[in-house]
Formats: structure tokens, C-alpha cells, sequence
């Protein structure tokens, strides 16, 4: 039998996985500003899962991975590595569901992450991401404890279970011409296209990653995948080197581009979103945003929907110290 974890996903796995998270992951609200529509020349919605349990829509996926899990698999417990949204989203669903986590983390993710991740009730493992391989770290996690990996991004459950984010965005706003996903590993675009091609076949759909990792659309142009060195990015989230094996042939046959941000970019959209919408939302959730804006002539006109993908930022010190003396 071939192994479940290697097979790709379809859109029945999707539609199955909102079955499964249905009542437990929020449904997450989809928002519009005026003024943004005005600044962009079309219709802006935004789908905001910095406002799912966990503070992002990694929650989807790792939930509905972790409850697939045998009992035999959950006495064991499972493993995962992340640069932080994974990671929390595992930590808590597996203490929801009364499984021990590990999570190998890199020591400069933000804080926010790490202190959400261990307030879960997970084991932190942390590693230097420019030097060491998390996945060998996993690995012997897996051999020494027998825990099951939930990967990031590469898992059919894990795609099925973003992807019930874009079923909602369909169902909320079936009038969608195009969406935008910010672009890591390529679990959420995946999960996306899935979706988007049973439902809504006639939209387009965009991937956006840093300029500075553009590892996708090096994979795009290639025909294969390519691997970068970790990129050095404020979008943490998607300093992936390499999309999937899972990912990549689902990205490469179905979207419609991939696109890139700047930091400088992202700064200026997360102000926009802080100032005029007053969402809390992370570098990487802002780079579906970008993308969008930069297609004004394309996009003229017609109703283009955002992913704000999470919205676990951290502060400036002066948030967390409160007023300094004069």
C-alpha cells in the first residue's frame, strides 16, 4: 500500500478536511476597506486568518493532520519543525486533542511564536536555521521517540486542511476574480488551487513570496524544483528554501504566477492594513497584499480577494514595557 503521507491531495481531501475542522477552527471573517479599493483601482476582500485560533491558518492543517492520527500514533506523540506558525498551530491542537508535541524551532523565530508554541504545552527544540537541518533534527526525534512528523507544508493532510480556507473565501465571496496567497513551502497555495479549480475555476490565482527567497518562482520558470539558501527576509514565514515534492506539481500545473515582495513593500502594507483596516498582521500575511497592488492595470476593475495569512507579530519593546520615566 503506498504510503498516505507521498500520495497528492485532491479537492475531495479538501473538502473532506472541512468536515473534519468544521466547529473548531474559526471561521474566519472576510473584511474590505474602501480606501484600499481606492488605492488599488479594484475591489479589495480580505480573508483574515490572523484571526484563527492560533493566530493563523496553519491551524487548518496541522488540526486536521494531528486528528487523523491513529491511537497507537497519538500515545506516541508527534514531531514538527517550523519557524513558528506551524509550530503553534501544532502545539495546539495536539494539546487539544491530548498529544505531546515537539517542535524543532529556529532560535531567532520571533518570540511571540515560541512563547505561543511552549504555552501550548510543547517541547521546544531550537536550531540555527543558517547552519543546521531541521529536518535531520526531526528525524531523530522520529527514530529515538517514535513520534509522527507533521510537516509545514509537504503532507496531503496538511494542504487538504489550508485549503479549506479558500472553500470559505468561495462561499463568502463567490464573486472572487482572482486571489492572492502569500507563498512559503506551497502549502497554502496548493491547498488553494485545489479548492479554487472545483469551485471557482474561472478565478486566477497568484502565489507572492519575498524577493529575496524566490525560490517558487525559480521552480516555476525551471520545471523543477530549486532550492535556495535560507533567504534573510522580515517574512518569516516564508524563509522556505525549496517548495514540496507535494506542492510543486500542484503549483506548477494550476496557478496562474508567482509574484514578489520587497521588505520595503511588505512595510508599506502592513501600515496600510494597521492604519486603515486596524489588523494586526504579520510581514508574511501582507504578501498576498503587494502582489494585488502591483497588478493595478491587470486587475482593473475586478474583485480580487487577500489572504491574510497570520498575525502573530511582535512588538516593539515599548509595547510590552509601558511608558518610560521623563
Amino acid at each position: 500500500m503506498a504510503d498516505p503521507a507521498l500520495e497528492r491531495p485532491t479537492y475531495d481531501d479538501v473538502a473532506d478536511a472541512l468536515v473534519r475542522i468544521s466547529g473548531i477552527a474559526h471561521r474566519t471573517p472576510v473584511m474590505h476597506s474602501r480606501l484600499i479599493d481606492e488605492i488599488a483601482g479594484f475591489r479589495v476582500l480580505f480573508k483574515c486568518e490572523n484571526l484563527q485560533r492560533g493566530g493563523a491558518f496553519k491551524f487548518r492543517g496541522a488540526y486536521n493532520a494531528v486528528s487523523r492520527l491513529g491511537e497507537d500514533r497519538r500515545d506516541r506523540g508527534v514531531v514538527a519543525f517550523s519557524s513558528g506558525n506551524h509550530a503553534g498551530a501544532v502545539a495546539l491542537s495536539s494539546q487539544m486533542l491530548g498529544v505531546s508535541a515537539t517542535i524543532v524551532m529556529p532560535a531567532d523565530a520571533p518570540a511571540a511564536k515560541l512563547a505561543a508554541t511552549a504555552g501550548y504545552g510543547a517541547t521546544i527544540v531550537t536550531y540555527d536555521r543558517y547552519t543546521q537541518d531541521r529536518e535531520a533534527i526531526a528525524g531523530e526525534l522520529m527514530r529515538s521517540q517514535g513520534r509522527t512528523l507533521i510537516p509545514p507544508f509537504n503532507h496531503p493532510h496538511v494542504i487538504a486542511g489550508q485549503g479549506t480556507c479558500a472553500i470559505e473565501f468561495i462561499e463568502d465571496a463567490p464573486e472572487l476574480d482572482a486571489v492572492f496567497t502569500p507563498l512559503g513551502g506551497g502549502g497554502l497555495l496548493s491547498g488553494t488551487l485545489l479548492a479554487m479549480g472545483a469551485l471557482s475555476s474561472h478565478s486566477r490565482v497568484y502565489g507572492v513570496e519575498p524577493a529575496a527567497g524566490d525560490d517558487g518562482l525559480q521552480s516555476l520558470r525551471a520545471g523543477h524544483i530549486v532550492s535556495i539558501s535560507p533567504p534573510v527576509t522580515i517574512a518569516d514565514g516564508a524563509q522556505t528554501t525549496e517548495l514540496g515534492s507535494l506542492t510543486y506539481p500542484i503549483i506548477a500545473e494550476r496557478v496562474t504566477d508567482i509574484l514578489t515582495a520587497t521588505d520595503h513593500e511588505l512595510v508599506e502594507a502592513l501600515t496600510l492594513l494597521a492604519t486603515r483596516m486596524k489588523l494586526v498582521v504579520e510581514p508574511t500575511a501582507a504578501l498576498g497584499l503587494v502582489g494585488a497592488l502591483g497588478m493595478r492595470d491587470e486587475l482593473a476593475g475586478a474583485t480580487v480577494g487577500v489572504i491574510i495569512s497570520g498575525g502573530n507579530l511582535d512588538f516593539p519593546p515599548d509595547f510590552s514595557t509601558g511608558p518610560h520615566p521623563s
